[in-house]
Formats: structure tokens, sequence, C-alpha cells
């Protein structure tokens, strides 16, 4: 038997999609039709599993008998019988079945054969020592190998976690299971609904797709309690991801691989470099230029690399194209286009962003600002009566003059620093220090907003409440008007209150005020210490970063847009 590498055929569904269908429809549905993935522990451990392959399977295949053994107590001649045939990494498809494998290992004698599929975990304990799934995932490799002419009467799951194989007979009932979930895993394909998430079920613990798939989050937003306080819901990824951006601002600087690191260099000198699997994007601020080889690199393993100017401005995203599903965007395009709809959600967002920036007020201010914060929160109630978006426009624009009339009040810099005076916001370009940093910590913020958008499929330049324009990330600057305050004013005014800023960051002149280098890399820090931040999310009650809140309102606005959620809720600190 001759095996071979290939893509998967045309109309021919991969096995192990009919192993995620048979442990969970949306499991299934996420990999296979939006062709979204990432790995955590156990898909990175169950990889390490399969290239210890070769070395485990030696041993399973005579049962841990060594042929000196198997000569002694088989009654045969001297030589002993021949030992049966195997074959690794063996591709077979069928048109009639509608499916094609990639077989870890098959040993045969003669016309008969037997598949050998390597899981990374122990054997389980239960009466068939072995889970649905991997049966069923096993008959259809059985199958398969009937198909080309063999005859296969069983299968052996190898469990690399505790060095045992387990024999799978391969029944009638076994078989007719699996043509059946072979039939409704190639109907789901086919499908644009997402299937409802499992409800508290213990498969979502540990399962690599949790962040996206976002199972309890989703059943609490669908299944609202009469008490809001009495939803459950589990963290089911990581509260702080251990990647982080990469900046790179020196100017002229190169960006080149090596192996499987990102390297920067200027005039032929490494001036730093970082590995790829820690990295979460790469963001190049200014005149850096990149190799081709790098942003292949980058491409493939789905890390966006993001293009800032040193004016402070966001130009754009370099992505690899990882999503094959363009429901969600068509679903985000004809939302956009009902005017109704667009109004509620945008009335959301003014409102969410009002309040942030009134806790942040009334939080910081050293000044009394009562009566700023009670004009906000009469234009806030004026918020959900607009008509439209330009009324809503308006109101916005009046809570925003009475937050920026007294920010003034949130700062206060070390007694010698520069005055940081500020009377009201103004840009394009900034005219004096606080409006320049919040101008780059607001680029910074849509930029994160974008990557985030970008992973759960959406199209970041088609928005809602910001009407799409050439070069404008619409939706993005949607999904950050509730994290403006929470997260870019908050690191502005930490930055000059604890002396991160400083006199000689600035230069001003008669087109705008700049920050310098120096100054920029710290605000940069203070913005990447805020996204790393821990918080009780004030939805879900449990501890995350901003980071990963932010990625997580992206996902539940795609699913809002899909329809799966009925309302869209925006993230309010109290």
């Amino acid at each position: 038997m001759q095996g071979h590498e290939s893509s998967s055929p045309a109309g021919l569904m991969p096995v192990r999609m009919v192993n995620e269908y048979c442990y969970c429809p949306r499991l299934f549905f996420l990999e296979h039709v939006d062709g979204q993935w990432c790995d955590n522990f156990y898909t990175e451990d169950g990889r390490r599993a399969h290239r210890r392959l070769d070395a485990a399977i030696d041993g399973v295949l005579d049962d841990g008998e060594t042929a000196a053994k198997k000569k002694k107590g088989n009654g045969g001649d001297e030589e002993g019988d021949p030992p049966p045939e195997t074959t690794r990494s063996v591709t077979l498809g069928s048109e009639r079945l509608g499916i094609v494998a990639k077989l870890d290992l098959v040993a045969t004698e003669g016309d008969l054969a037997v598949p050998v599929d390597t899981k990374r975990g122990r054997v389980p304990p239960n009466e068939q020592r072995s889970w649905e799934p991997e049966r069923v995932q096993l008959m259809a490799q059985g199958l398969l190998l009937r198909e080309h002419g063999y005859r296969c009467e069983k299968g052996v799951l190898y469990y690399a976690g505790s060095r045992t194989r387990v024999d799978v007979p391969f029944s009638e009932d076994l078989e007719a299971r699996t043509c059946k979930l072979i039939e409704e895993a190639r109907a789901a394909s086919r499908s644009r609904d997402l299937p409802p998430p499992l409800d508290d079920s213990p498969k979502c613990e540990g399962c690599s797709l949790a962040p996206i798939c976002l199972p309890d989050e989703t059943n609490a937003l669908v299944q609202v309690p009469e008490d809001p306080a009495a939803r459950h819901v589990r963290r089911l990824y990581p509260a702080r991801d251990p990647r982080q951006a990469f900046y790179v601002q020196e100017q002229g600087a190169r960006i080149g691989k090596t192996g499987q690191q990102l390297v920067v260099r200027k005039e032929g000198q490494e001036i730093g470099r970082a590995k790829l699997k820690d990295v979460d994007q790469l963001v190049l601020c200014g005149n850096i230029s990149v190799s081709a080889q790098t942003i292949h690199l980058l491409c493939e393993a789905g890390v966006p690399i993001v293009h800032l100017s040193t004016g402070h401005w966001f130009y754009g995203v370099t992505a690899g194209i990882t999503l094959r599903n363009a429901y969600d965007r068509a679903a985000q395009f004809a939302y956009a286009a009902d005017g109704g709809r667009c109004l509620e959600l945008a009335r959301l967002l003014v409102k969410a962003k009002g309040q942030n920036q009134r806790t942040l007020l009334r939080r910081n201010a050293r000044d009394d600002v009562r009566k700023a914060l009670d004009r906000m929160q009469r234009h806030l109630e004026e918020v959900e009566a607009a008509l439209s978006l330009d009324q809503l426009l308006g109101c916005e624009g009046k809570i925003a003059g009475e937050y920026f009339g007294a920010f003034s009040s949130m700062i206060r810099p070390p007694s010698g620093s520069l005055s940081f005076d500020f009377a009201s916001r103004n840009r394009r370009p900034p005219r004096d220090p606080v409006n320049a940093l919040l101008s780059f910590a607001y680029a910074m913020l849509v930029k994160e907003c974008t990557v985030a958008l970008l992973a759960a499929g959406l199209d970041p330049y088609w928005g809602v409440y910001h009407q799409p324009r050439h070069g404008r990330p619409a939706l993005a600057l949607d999904l950050m008007e509730e994290f403006r305050p929470l997260i870019a004013d908050s690191a502005v005014i930490t930055a000059i209150n604890t002396g991160a800023v400083r006199a000689g960051d600035f230069v001003t002149a008669a087109s705008g005020c700049n920050i310098k280098p120096a100054g920029r890399k710290r605000l940069i820090k203070m913005v990447a210490a805020r996204l790393d931040q821990l918080i009780t999310h004030p939805i879900f009650r449990y501890r995350c970063t901003w980071r990963q809140v932010v990625r997580v309102q992206a996902r539940l606005l795609a699913r809002h847009f899909r329809g799966e959620l009925p309302r869209y809720e925006g993230m309010v600190t109290r």
C-alpha cells in the first residue's frame, strides 16, 4: 500500500471533522465551515504525541513482545512467521462515502488491514475503553480501507499518555452510526446557521476553540436569568494571553526571520528579536520594512502586521487569509443596511461610552465636578430618545464636551514636571501634549479593535455607527467607543500622573505637537500594561485582561450580527 501527502480533494470531508461533529457540532462548524482555529496545551501536546508516533508504534504492533518471544511461542519454523507490513501516513479518499483521511498507520497481512490511530491522552475509564468520536473516526478509516479492497474487521487506538493499545471491533452498529454521522456532518457543512453551544458541558473545558465559541457567555446572554448575578459563566480561555504585541519603531529598521524568530536589524546590526510563538501582532511605527519571507511566515501563523505612521496615524493591517466563511460579513453588511438596527446598536455604543467617561471622571477628578456629572447624566438620558444617527452624534458631542471640559481635573503631573494644560479635545494635528498622547493612545486602541474584528471574521472597515469611508476602519471605531475611557484615556492619565512622560518627550511647532520616540515608547508600555491588566468582567464576573475583553466583545458583536444573540451588551464599568 502506498501513502502520499495531499490536500483534501474538493467535496470530500476530512474524517477528523466527522470526529469533531460527533464530539460537538458547534466545534465542527467553527473549525470546518468557518475555518477558525487556535491552539492550547492539549493541541500542542497532541502534535508532540504524533511526532513521537514512530518510536511509540514499534511496541504496539507486536503487543510489546519481542521477535524472539514470538518465535519461541508460535511453534513455527526457525525463522518464525513474517511480521505484518506497516505503512505510515496513508491518505485515502472515497467519492461514494464523501470522505478523505490521512491514516497514522496501517498494518496489513495479505488483504487484511488494521488502521492504528494515535491519541495524546490516557485510556478512558469507561466500558469501551474509548470515546465515541474516536471509535467513529477509526470506523471511518476502516470504511475507506474497505473501499480500496481490504478486509477491515477492527482498528486500534493507541493512547500515548498510558502507552496502551485498545482494539475497536468494527460492529454493524458502529458502522451504521458512523455512516449516519458522515451524512449529518456533510449536511451541516452546507448550512449557514451556527449550531447552538453546549450547555454547561464538561466537553468545553480544555477545548482549544472555547475562546472562539464562547459557549457559557453565549448561553448567559441568550438565556437571561431574572437576576443577572445568578449567571454561571466559566472562563474557558486564559485570563491573560501569554503573547504580546511586538512594536518596532526604529526608523530605517528591517525585520527578517531566522527559523521561528523575528529579527530586527538596522545598518547590518541586530537590534532586537522575538520568538514567533510569543508574538500576538507585529506593529510597525513609521519607516520599517519587512522581508517577503517574514510576511509569509506571519500570514501562515495568523499573526497580523499593523501599520502605524510616526505621526500616530493607523494605516491598516496585513493579514493572511485564515477564515473561509463569508457569512459573518454578509450578516454584518445586511445589519449595516438596516437603519433601525444600526440606530439601536449606535445608541447602545454611545451610552456605554458616555457612562464609562462619567465613571472615569467621577473616580479620578480632583476638583468638584458634580455639575458636569449631572449634565452628563441628563445627556445620557437623551441618548435613548435619539431618532437618527445625526441626533445621536449631537448627544455624543454634548457628553464629550462636558467630559473633556473637566478632563484637566484628572491630570496631576508630578511636581516640577511639564505643565499639561488641557482646554479641549483637538486633533489632526493635536496642538498640545495631552491631545498628542490621546491621539496616539486612540491609534493603538483602534488597531487592537481592528485585529480583534478581523479574528472574529468581520470587516473592520464597514461600520454601523461610524459610516464607511475610504481608509477609515469604521467598525473598529464603533467597537472602540466603549473602550476609549477604559483603556486609552486611563493609560494617558496614568502616564502623565506617574511622570512616565516628561517635558523632553514632545516637540511643538506650528504644525502641531508630536511625541518623540522615547516618549512614544513609554506610552506604548503604558497602554500595553493597561490592556494586560486583570479586571473582573462586569457581565460574566470572571477575571481576565482588558485585551481579552476586547476580543470577547468583537466575537459577541459578530454573533449579534448573525442573529445568535438578540442583543449586544456594551462594556460598562461601575
